[in-house]
């Protein structure tokens, strides 16, 4: 299926030969609302099956018998199959930061993932890709891909193994139903793999996480970014000549600012959510840091029990969440002013956390990613002291488990281990779209997850 904003695309097939369509009629727009009787009307109609008399039609979509319409289907139980696992994922919508910057201008739902067979994919609402990025040297990703940012309506950024970040021009067809992704800019500096990546849309910043323990700060802006330097470039141990020329290339840019700060790899930076001259970043050697992005200079530091492996602001509460590889979420306040480091602990995963994405409706919840399979929603208004085996302090519980769907009605092992959670983002329009070790983004759309 294939979707616009108010119609979609389907394609009818079925194992009855009195009821197969001819090719030319197969694939069929009709409005995004309809449900199984519209559907069975429109069969039904003389210039479909032509029918001596109308026949009452059931619809499978995915092996689901179609109980809602199709919009709502897709809503709470779309999922998008890759070829590999899926290291990220973003999301376009009206409501999304990047939705909110075109302004009044039309926004198209789309989704992008980054997949570690080195692709980074678009999506519309229905699972189908119509932009899928070049591949090694056609002018794209040689290894996998870690994460992906929109930028604006019309342009990404993605970054992973190969230790660049790479710009794209996105372009979409008039319809809707085919795009396409063009390389406009490469960004070199750092010495290893890039787990993560955070993005500025107000000022065209883009901040990166390295496992070469530091930060880089870009420009997303050609016109703006320095060159890049010829030594961090693949060509640095190649010849003279092959250095200057590529030195020179228009699609080769470096970093405004490369900010050492970790003795371990950086697994999260992330921009202040109220100001763009403040940094958090989070490391495997177990810290989160303020980074003063003007002075590019630590400002404070917080030190937790266990290695850090994702991060994110919480933008009313003055808190920085960070997933770690003990299996919780530890709230931290990076203020000055803090009597205690560690405001809260959420407890509830069996695995490591390794993705975090605030609520958009609201400033007491967020959904965590994790290796146990799962995402879960947490409520920060929903606390208790901690037992003696948990320690001191507050500890927060999971509201709402969502599974994978390839897990529903399973039992989740014991140790936590199945198909990894390696993404989560949570947007007002798409809901809580997760990417994982099962090679699916998994869109779920749930309402009434917290209690008032």
């Amino acid at each position: 299926m294939a979707a616009s904003a108010s119609q979609v695309k389907v394609i009818f097939t079925t194992n009855e030969p009195d009821l197969v369509l001819p090719e030319s009629k197969q694939q069929l727009l009709v409005p995004a609302d309809i449900k199984r009787y519209g559907l069975s009307r429109i069969l039904n109609s003389e210039s479909m099956l032509d029918t001596s008399s109308p026949v009452p039609l059931d619809f499978l979509a995915n092996g689901t018998f179609l109980k809602t319409s199709i919009e709502d289907y897709l809503s709470s139980n779309g999922f998008f199959e890759h070829d590999d696992w899926v290291g990220g994922v973003d999301v376009l919508s009206e409501t999304s930061p990047a939705g909110l910057l075109a302004g009044s201008a039309r926004v198209n739902e789309r989704v992008a993932s980054a997949s570690y067979d080195g692709l980074v994919r678009v999506w519309n609402p229905s699972g189908e890709a119509i932009a899928i990025s070049p591949a090694g040297r056609a002018g794209g990703h040689t290894q996998r891909v870690n994460a992906v940012k929109w930028l604006s309506t019309g342009k990404l950024a993605s970054t992973g193994l190969d230790r660049k970040v790479v710009v794209w021009s996105y372009n979409e067809a008039e319809d809707g139903f085919s795009g396409s992704l063009k390389l406009d800019m490469e960004l070199w500096g750092h010495d290893k793999e890039i787990n993560n990546l955070d993005v500025n849309l107000a000022t065209k910043r883009i901040l990166t996480a390295s496992a070469d323990g530091r930060v880089g700060v870009w420009s997303s802006s050609k016109r703006t970014a320095p060159q890049a330097d010829p030594e961090t470039l693949p060509s640095a141990h190649s010849t003279k000549r092959a250095k200057m020329s590529n030195a020179g290339s228009t699609a080769q840019r470096g970093p405004l600012a490369m900010i050492s700060l970790h003795d371990e790899p950086v697994t999260a930076a992330i921009f202040h959510p109220n100001d763009s001259t403040v940094a958090y970043s989070a490391s495997k050697d177990h810290t989160v840091r303020t980074i003063d992005l003007t002075t590019q200079r630590e400002v404070s530091r917080l030190t937790t029990m266990h290695p850090l492996l994702c991060a994110t602001a919480l933008p009313s509460k003055s808190l920085v969440a960070a997933g770690s590889s003990a299996r919780h979420i530890t709230l931290l306040d990076p203020r000055e002013s803090a009597s205690a480091t560690a405001a809260m602990t959420l407890r509830g995963h069996i695995n490591m956390v390794v993705s975090l994405a605030p609520s958009p409706e609201n400033d007491y919840s967020l959904v965590s990613g994790s290796y146990d399979s799962t995402c879960r929603v947490w409520d920060l208004r929903s606390v208790r002291s901690a037992t003696s085996e948990e320690g001191s302090g507050s500890v927060g519980d999971p509201v709402y488990t969502i599974e994978r769907e390839w897990l529903r009605g399973k039992k989740l092992p014991p140790a936590g281990d199945g198909a990894k959670v390696l993404s989560v983002v949570w947007d007002k329009s798409w809901g809580i779209v997760s990417a994982g070790e099962d090679k699916k983004v998994q869109v779920n759309r749930g309402r009434g997850l917290l209690a008032s």
